[in-house]
């Protein structure tokens, strides 16, 4: 096997799962056509964009959108927590779309009733071609009286209504790409592929909320792994995270809180232990443990020569053969994340 560096797996690894041009062009056009008739449907609304597409960090197989609207203060009168629901707005957003997508898109389904908080799209038309369709979650939000954030729908709470800023957070995550020269997004892309694979502890805002607090300077990918996940391991010691924006409150977590700090503190000793290999010269060492934080995208190796040479000169150096943090021990056999 070629010797690689952590920086060349890490790259070839992000570019495995980053979504390809025609997979991005394709969904926001899309994307576009919703907001021109969500733009109809709310005439002096401010159309805006979130999730992995407007933040700059989707993955491959691309699968949905993310849009809003922040209603004029006259189409926002009469909705709110001391207000009505926003189920009509839902079937106003619906409406619009139908009459604007239908010609296009002749199996495309537009859902309000159940739902929880916004419109959901169903294309009946996927933009990769292995997924069966491509879906869009459209939001009728309206502006929170005191200036801060937005009241976005929640059906399943008394009030109807729950406080959050989705224009705020991607300013934000745009900002922290700017100023790491895309290493926030090339960073993010790798984890969501680690929380993928070790059971989805997180959801990937929360991903990206931590990611802002730790990763703002530009630096070499292995190195961003591992300031994640150190920063990670601590912040989750006192609790979960808080809303970067300061609207929110707590971002849920997908498991169990001490559930999802055993698979973050794995990780963290992983990537140490990968970054170490490295520095001592035995690379395939390296990748054989980075392939336990990624596994897919960063291949196995076979380091079994790398680690007799290491046993042989621990004996050499110190008259035993100490397993040290080697392969062989049992911190570094583990096939997941979460093994205890």
């Amino acid at each position: 096997m070629n010797e690689k560096s952590l920086k060349q797996l890490l790259e070839e690894a992000r570019h495995q799962i980053q979504v390809n041009d025609d997979e991005l062009a394709e969904a926001k056009r899309r994307r576009q056509l919703l907001a021109n008739a969500l733009g109809r449907a709310f005439p002096g609304s401010t159309i805006y964009f979130n999730g992995s597409v407007a933040h700059g960090d989707a993955n491959t197989p691309l699968t949905d959108v993310d849009l809003g609207a922040k209603l004029s203060p006259d189409d926002a009168e009469g909705f709110g927590p001391d207000g009505d629901d926003a189920l009509p707005l839902m079937e106003r957003a619906r409406d619009a779309i139908r009459e604007d997508l239908a010609d296009e898109f002749p199996k495309l389904t537009v859902e309000v009733a159940g739902r929880r908080r916004a419109v959901l799209v169903r294309f009946g038309d996927p933009v990769t071609a292995s997924q069966p369709d491509f879906t869009a979650d459209v939001m009728t939000a309206i502006p929170h009286p005191s200036g801060n954030g937005l009241f976005i729908p929640n059906m399943e709470v008394a009030d109807k209504w729950d406080r959050a800023d989705p224009i705020t957070h991607t300013e934000m995550v745009l900002d922290a790409i700017d100023k790491t020269e895309n290493t926030f997004a090339r960073t993010v892309r790798l984890l969501k592929h680690w929380n993928c694979t070790h059971s989805k502890p997180l959801c990937s805002w929360n991903i990206k909320a931590l990611a802002l607090q730790c990763i703002t300077t530009p630096m070499p990918l292995a190195e961003a792994i591992q300031a994640f996940f150190a920063h990670a391991a601590q912040e989750f010691e006192s609790g979960q995270t808080d809303d970067p924006a300061g609207v929110a409150g707590l971002i849920p977590l997908n498991l169990p809180i001490g559930e999802v700090r055993k698979r973050l503190d794995t990780a963290r000793a992983y990537i140490d232990l990968a970054i170490e290999h490295e520095a001592e010269g035995r690379p395939l060492s390296a990748q054989h443990v980075l392939n336990k934080v990624l596994p897919e995208i960063v291949p196995d190796a076979d380091a079994s020569a790398e680690e007799a040479a290491r046993l042989r000169r621990a004996a050499i150096l110190s008259g035993s053969a100490a397993s040290g943090l080697g392969l062989v021990g049992p911190g570094v056999t583990r096939t997941r994340a979460w093994t205890p």
